[in-house]
C-alpha cells in the first residue's frame, strides 16, 4: 500500500512533462508557420510596392514616349539617307563621267561624303540604343531602391518589441509606479483610413514611417511597441495626464506626413495611472479591447491512469 503512492506521483509528474512538451512543440510550430506566412506576405508586398511606383511613373506613358523617340530616330535617319542619296546622284556625273580637274580628288571627296553620311546615320541609331539602355538601367535601379526601402521597413518592424515585451514592460512599470507612488501613462495609437474612399490596408512603408515619426517625439525613457498590424503602444513612465496629452498632440503633428503620403490616420488615446485606471488588469483590458481576436489552439491534456 505504501509502495503505490510514489509510483502514482511519478506518473503524474511524467504526464505534466508530456503536456508541457506538447504545448512547447505546438507553440514552436505556430511560430514557424507565422514566420513562413510573414515571408510570403513580405514578398507579395515588395511586388505591390514596385507596381505602385511603376504606376506613379506611368509605365505606359514611358513606353509610348520611347516608341515615339525610336520613330523620330528612324525618320531622321531615313531623311538623311534620302537627301544624301539625291546629292550623290547629282554628284556622280561630275565625278565619274565629266570630271573637272583632278578626278582622284573628286572621287575621294565623293566616297568620303558617302562614308560620313553612313557614319552619321549609325550615330543616330547608336544614340537611340544608348538612351534606351540608360532608361532601362534607371528603371532597374529604381526597382532595386524600392526593394531595399521595403526591406528596410520590414526589418524595422520585425525588430520592434511585440506583445510579449509589452506585457512585461507594462507590468514592471506599473509595479514601479505603484511602489514609488509615481504616475504612468500609456498611449495607444490605432490606424484607420484617412478618408472614406481609402482602403484599410497598409504597407510596411506606411507602418515604418509611422514608427519613425512617433519615435522622433519620444524621450529616452519612453518606449514604443507594435501590438498588432495597426495598433501601437507607447509607454511613458513618470508622465501625468497633461503631459501625455501634449505628447499625443505632438505625435499627431508628426503623423500628418504619414497621412498625406500613405492615406493613414491614427486615433491616439491616453490612459493614465492613477487618473484613469487603478490596477494593471484595467490597463491590460483596455489594450486587449483594441487588439484583434485571436483563435486559441486547444491542446489535448492526456489523463493518467490512477
Amino acid at each position: 500500500m505504501w509502495d503505490a503512492a510514489p509510483t502514482r506521483t511519478i506518473d503524474v509528474h511524467s504526464t505534466a512533462k508530456l503536456v508541457l512538451s506538447e504545448a512547447e512543440r505546438t507553440r514552436l510550430t505556430r511560430v514557424a508557420v507565422d514566420r513562413q506566412e510573414l515571408k510570403r506576405a513580405d514578398s507579395d508586398r515588395v511586388g505591390v510596392a514596385i507596381r505602385n511606383v511603376m504606376g506613379m511613373l506611368n509605365r505606359d506613358e514611358l513606353d509610348n514616349l520611347e516608341r515615339r523617340e525610336l520613330q523620330l530616330t528612324i525618320l531622321a535617319a531615313a531623311f538623311v539617307l534620302v537627301q544624301a542619296a539625291g546629292l550623290a546622284m547629282f554628284m556622280y556625273p561630275l565625278v565619274f563621267l565629266h570630271p573637272v580637274g583632278n578626278k582622284w580628288t573628286l572621287r575621294v571627296a565623293f566616297f568620303g561624303f558617302c562614308a560620313l553620311t553612313l557614319l552619321f546615320v549609325g550615330y543616330l541609331l547608336d544614340r537611340q540604343r544608348t538612351v534606351r539602355k540608360l532608361k532601362q538601367h534607371l528603371l532597374a535601379e529604381l526597382e532595386r531602391n524600392v526593394t531595399l526601402q521595403h526591406q528596410a521597413s520590414v526589418d524595422l518592424l520585425q525588430t520592434m518589441p511585440d506583445q510579449n515585451h509589452f506585457w512585461d514592460r507594462i507590468t514592471m512599470e506599473y509595479r514601479r509606479a505603484m511602489t514609488m507612488q509615481r504616475t504612468l501613462s500609456l498611449l495607444l495609437a490605432k490606424a484607420k483610413p484617412a478618408s472614406a474612399s481609402a482602403k484599410n490596408e497598409g504597407s510596411s512603408e506606411a507602418w515604418s514611417d509611422a514608427v519613425k515619426a512617433m519615435s522622433r517625439k519620444l524621450r529616452p525613457t519612453d518606449s514604443i511597441y507594435r501590438l498588432s498590424t495597426d495598433v501601437f503602444a507607447l509607454v511613458l513612465p513618470e508622465t501625468d495626464v497633461l503631459n501625455a496629452k501634449r505628447i499625443a498632440v505632438r505625435l499627431q503633428e508628426e503623423l500628418q506626413e504619414v497621412r498625406a503620403k500613405h492615406g493613414k490616420a491614427f486615433d491616439i488615446t491616453v490612459h493614465n495611472y492613477p487618473e484613469h485606471v487603478k490596477s494593471s488588469h484595467e490597463l491590460e483590458d483596455i489594450v486587449k479591447s483594441l487588439l484583434p481576436a485571436q483563435s486559441e489552439w486547444d491542446i489535448p491534456v492526456p489523463v493518467g491512469k490512477v
